[in-house]
């Protein structure tokens, strides 16, 4: 029976029925939904790694004992994996091993929009590109074929729109497997010089059988035009924009595995018509492969290297003369993000803008702190990066910045890769104070458990991270918490804090608003009598506060009743339970 699936969905069918038993990952939009999907069935072990490195690392000691493993990110959690990356290139596989990579083109949920393809080529590994839910299932079936056939992990490459698009697929049984014998053999699994330097040759070998097969492989086909004037070479998403843009008039070669590249079909097409022209997202990958084949073709002085490509965006560039395309005129308004009602992040960021602090910001919900009005953040770079910021902030300046900057970091964050940033700040007698915003969740990938929570992946009680117990265990003397809805308590751990002279952590506490079992108090109300039209309420940017005639006015429908704003009120215009 079809069925309506996610692109991500339809991966995790693909691996359920590739009998694979194995998944290892970290949650990061748009590649979250894979590992979740596959967690529901019953014959797959699914974790959430403390990070995408230890997810890798993982997943190939599952292949390592003969089983068919998984492991999925997104494409910034690829750069904290490439360090197992390269090298298991070297290695090979015992079962069969997918990494599964989903790039984010137009930023949607990411802080660079890099294009993974390019660690395929770097890492002289095999990298297959489904353009819907029906390749998704398919190609992943595939990927293990590959794996198993070169002796080779295979890198999945999915986006936002393949990932959280939904299209027809056509269901299978899944197919058991004997797991295959793992046989002791150092010279192929332990990367020490001497052995390394035998198996490279291997793998430049094994590229060359790659791209042999690539040539005739289904994944990469031609689909005919009826005018060759002009011909397009395009793959994932953007072959959907081409197809539904241009139709059949022009032929089309949808390539399906991006590295590495067949390049007789790719000659032969491009002897088939007048002019060449390559439609891909993001960096010209594909474009420079012709290019370095002498080929004449055009892509990105047409298409630009930064953000999504569209319908529209092809058909203009493919069909301007013509007028042979279909253009949609739908005009989509712009949501911009905001945090919630409610949300414990909201208390600690006024408190740190009051201040006047400088703080160094990492990756999660809680990056939403920079935005208007709190505008209390002054850095994101990645993962982990702001107390490692923080600590050569202050360290460079020579106690100059000392007491008038933090970093905050979110606990799931921390977990990924904070703690050895805290390692290094009590190593190294860092006067820092790092701010840990725990809400109880991986807030921004949708809730997600992590190793702070006491859940695993399938919501089972597991060991819990004690985050106190953790900082004292790294050096750190000074550890305290705080409730982030009480601001004058807030203020006073901040200020105190950063007036001693050693190393301290703040834990911000108190669980998302959205989280189901956190029970509100119900809606505050404002007094319009008492409201003299201050504004002090709109200084913390929750979006239940609303200017209405120059008076406060609370939405009942979004306001949580935290009481954060009531705090802020002078007049005590806000604060009265709106009665049910």
């Amino acid at each position: 029976m079809k069925k309506l699936l996610l692109g991500n969905e339809a991966v995790a069918r693909g691996l359920w029925e590739a009998g694979c038993t194995f998944v290892s990952s970290y949650p990061g939009t748009p590649s979250t939904e894979i590992t979740e999907a596959a967690a529901k069935y019953p014959e797959i072990y699914a974790e959430w790694a403390p990070n995408e490195k230890v997810a890798v690392e993982a997943a190939f000691g599952a292949s390592l004992a003969g089983r068919r493993s998984f492991c999925g990110m997104k494409h910034v959690g690829l750069n904290v994996a490439a360090d197992p990356l390269f090298t298991i290139a070297y290695t090979g596989v015992n079962g069969g091993m997918i990494i599964g990579v989903a790039d984010d083109a137009g930023m949607h949920s990411s802080q660079n929009e890099q294009d993974s393809r390019h660690y395929a080529r770097a890492a002289k590994l095999p990298m297959l590109e489904p353009g819907d839910s029906a390749e998704a299932l398919a190609f992943t079936k595939r990927a293990y074929e590959i794996s198993e056939e070169f002796d080779t992990p295979v890198i999945m490459k999915m986006c936002t729109r393949v990932s959280h698009s939904q299209s027809v697929v056509e269901p299978g049984e899944r197919a058991e497997r004997d797991p295959r014998a793992y046989e002791k053999d150092g010279a192929k699994y332990i990367m020490m010089p001497g052995n390394a330097k035998r198996r490279h040759p291997v793998v430049e070998k094994r590229l060359e059988r790659l791209a042999a097969w690539a040539e005739t492989a289904d994944v990469n086909r031609v689909e005919p035009g009826s005018d060759h004037k002009m011909g397009i070479i395009t793959s994932s998403t953007s072959y959907q924009y081409v197809k539904e843009a241009c139709g059949d008039t022009y032929p089309v070669l949808k390539l399906g595995m991006v590295w590495p590249l067949p390049e007789k079909k790719i000659r032969d097409f491009a002897g088939s018509v007048e002019l060449l022209v390559v439609v891909e997202e993001l960096d010209g990958f594909i474009e420079s492969f012709c290019r370095d084949l002498g080929l004449a073709c055009t892509g990105k002085s047409s298409f630009s290297p930064i953000g999504e490509l569209s319908q529209n965006k092809v058909e203009e560039q493919l069909t301007r003369n013509a007028r042979a395309g279909v253009k949609l005129d739908e005009a989509i308004p712009p949501r911009p993000p905001v945090m919630c009602a409610g949300c414990p992040h909201r208390g600690l960021f006024y408190t740190l803008k009051k201040n006047e602090l400088t703080v160094l910001g990492d990756i999660g919900c809680y990056t939403l702190g920079a935005v208007a009005p709190l505008g209390a953040m002054d850095t994101t770079i990645c993962m982990g990066a702001s107390i490692s910021g923080l600590h050569g902030f202050n360290k460079a300046s020579g106690g100059e910045n000392e007491g008038k900057a933090v970093a905050v970091i979110g606990d799931s964050t921390f977990m990924h890769s904070g703690v050895t940033g805290l390692i290094n700040v009590a190593y190294n007698e860092s006067n820092s104070t790092v701010i840990i915003l725990d809400n109880s969740i991986t807030g921004m990938t949708g809730h997600q458990q992590n190793p702070t929570t006491g859940f695993n992946l399938k919501g089972d009680p597991c060991a819990k991270i004690d985050l106190e117990s953790l900082c004292h265990a790294v050096g750190i003397k000074r550890v305290r918490v705080v409730d982030p809805y009480d601001l004058a308590a807030c203020d006073q751990a901040v200020k105190e804090e950063l007036a001693v002279k050693e190393p301290s952590v703040i834990i911000s506490r108190r669980p998302c608003a959205l989280l189901k079992y956190v029970r509100h108090p119900g809606p505050i109300e404002a007094d319009g009598d008492k409201c003299v039209g201050c504004k002090s309420c709109m200084k913390i940017g929750c979006p239940a506060i609303s200017i209405a005639d120059g008076k406060a006015v609370i939405d009942s429908t979004l306001c949580t009743g935290c009481g954060v704003c009531a705090q802020l009120c002078k007049f005590d215009a806000l604060g009265g339970r709106k009665e049910a």
